[in-house]
Parts: C-alpha cells; structure tokens; sequence
C-alpha cells in the first residue's frame, strides 16, 4: 500500500485540529492524506435506523467540506476520503496500522455520535502498531499553555526517553520530526534512586550525584548514534531526578509537540499504556504523538 497520513474525522474542534496537524504532517512526508470517519455499526438505540442515512450525509459532507479546506491550504495535496462502517476502535486501528502516522482528536463531542472520544483513542493508541498523534483544539491549547516568562508560541519538540530498554523507533520517530520541521529536539530522561539507595543518599550526597552522572552518561550513550545520523538537528538533554510524567507534562507546555513510547505488550483486558504515557495523553496541552516499540 502507499504510504499516506489517516487522520480520523467527527465534527469535533479537536478533529478539525488534527486534520490540520496531519495534513502538514502529510506534506512534510509527501505523501497522501487520507480522511477517515467510521459509521457505528450495527445500529444502536442511541444512532436509531430512521437517523442512519442523515448521519451519513452529514459525514459525507464534513469530508468534502475539510478536503476543500486542506487543499485551499496545501495546494497540490493529494487527499482521499473513506466511509468506514463497523466499530470505531477496530477499524481506526486497522487503519492505523496501514499509515506512516494516524492523527485523532484527543477530546470529541462526547455524544453518542462522536467517535473520537477518550475511550475510542485510547483504545488505538494502546493497539496501534504505528506512531498515533492525538490533537487537542486550539482553544484546549491555549488555555493550557500559558507559561510564565515564555516569548511566543510553542515550538520545539520534547521526547521522553528511557535509557532503560533500546526503543530505536522512538529515537527515529524523534529525530524525523525535528529534521522535517527543522525544530530543536528536547530529550528528558526522568530517574529516581531505588528504594535501596535512600539511607545512602542521605549520609553521602555523593552516591545520588553518583547516580545522576550516569543516568546522564547513559542517555548520552543512547542519542550519540542518532545524532551521528541526524546531524544538522539541534538537540538537548537533560537527565532529571524526579516522576517522569510529571516532568513531561511540564515540559509540553511550551513544546509543539511531545512523543512517548508505548512498549508493544499483548493483554488478556484490552490496550495497555504506561502510566507516563497515560498522563501525557490526558495532561499535555502540546499534540501526543504515541510511538509503539518492541
């Protein structure tokens, strides 16, 4: 299949904020973008039959209607639209694993005839196989961003890593946006000692410094090939002490885009996400982009 950008549709402002966010990820990839809104079927209580068919042409006109926006915006992109019909979680999902990237609004309407609510987004970001990015609404943004002291919008992009377990996807995902959109790339690496270490650390300060010159040693030792590769992207790090998610959270807000990974797990009760990745959907104010990982 070619490859192409799927951004899943409803009325909601955050898909219309992620339509616009693929549609740019689409022509930084030069690939097609590829509209995508999934009809609930079969029919339920909450979508009765005598509805069905005027749902349908309200999507089918929401298509035509952001198709007609993005290439006003983006002339000589190439943009296909899909009805889909079945569940939305499955078949975003099987969609997903088809694209180079999948964008989705992070909050819909929260009605039974949004799609792009929590429960739906979750569900393909903890199955998906490929990076997903979920998109809140400008006014969610705005509002979530203010940073005191801070000059101008949001820029840069931050990537929680951890230095751990190899996640050269993650890595990759990182350094293809910053070259593509010519952004520095922040890399927080959050450590806390062990349990073990607390009475230590309290009689010699030395041990904790200890530990946090090879947290920083370590993360340096994973970006240094990455940086070979990539070498015209700007890049910091930083090793801090401290929850990693609450770092993360805190770092989005001036960022334009914040990227976890998700390690790739099979579970008997449904998608499994880590709790840093967890609270970086719910909590960042930046777009999430969710990298999956062996």
């Amino acid at each position: 299949m070619t490859a192409h950008v799927t951004v899943g549709m409803d009325e909601s402002p955050e898909s219309l904020a992620a339509a616009r966010w693929a549609a740019e990820e689409a022509s930084l990839l030069d690939v097609p973008l590829h509209l995508m809104h999934v009809e609930e079927w079969p029919i339920t209580a909450e979508v009765p039959v005598l509805s069905a068919e005027a749902l349908v042409e309200r999507y089918e006109s929401l298509l035509r209607n952001t198709v007609d926006r993005v290439r006003r915006e983006r002339p000589g992109l190439e943009v296909t639209t899909e009805m889909a019909r079945g569940r939305a979680p499955a078949e975003l999902t099987a969609a997903a694993n088809e694209s180079e990237v999948t964008v989705l609004g992070s909050r819909g309407l929260g009605g039974v005839v949004g799609f792009l609510i929590g429960s739906v987004s979750l569900a393909v970001v903890g199955r998906a196989r490929r990076p997903v990015v979920l998109v809140r609404s400008p006014e969610d943004t705005r509002a979530a961003t203010s940073v005191p002291g801070a000059d101008g919008p949001p820029s840069g992009i931050v990537l929680g890593l951890d230095i751990d377990q190899p996640c050269d996807p993650v890595l990759a995902f990182a350094f293809g946006q910053a070259a593509r959109r010519n952004e520095e790339l922040r890399i927080v690496h959050s450590w806390s000692p062990s349990p073990a270490y607390g009475y230590a650390a309290i009689l010699d300060p030395g041990v904790g410094s200890g530990l946090g010159r090879r947290a920083a040693e370590g993360l340096a030792d994973m970006v240094r090939p990455w940086r070979q590769k990539f070498p015209a992207v700007r890049v910091t790090e930083r090793a801090v002490v401290g929850p990693a998610a609450a770092e993360l959270v805190d770092a989005s807000r001036s960022a334009g885009l914040l990227i976890v990974g998700r390690r790739s797990r099979r579970s008997p009760v449904g998608p499994h996400l880590g709790h840093v990745a967890h609270a970086a959907i719910h909590h960042s104010p930046a777009p999430v982009a969710v990298v999956p990982f062996e």
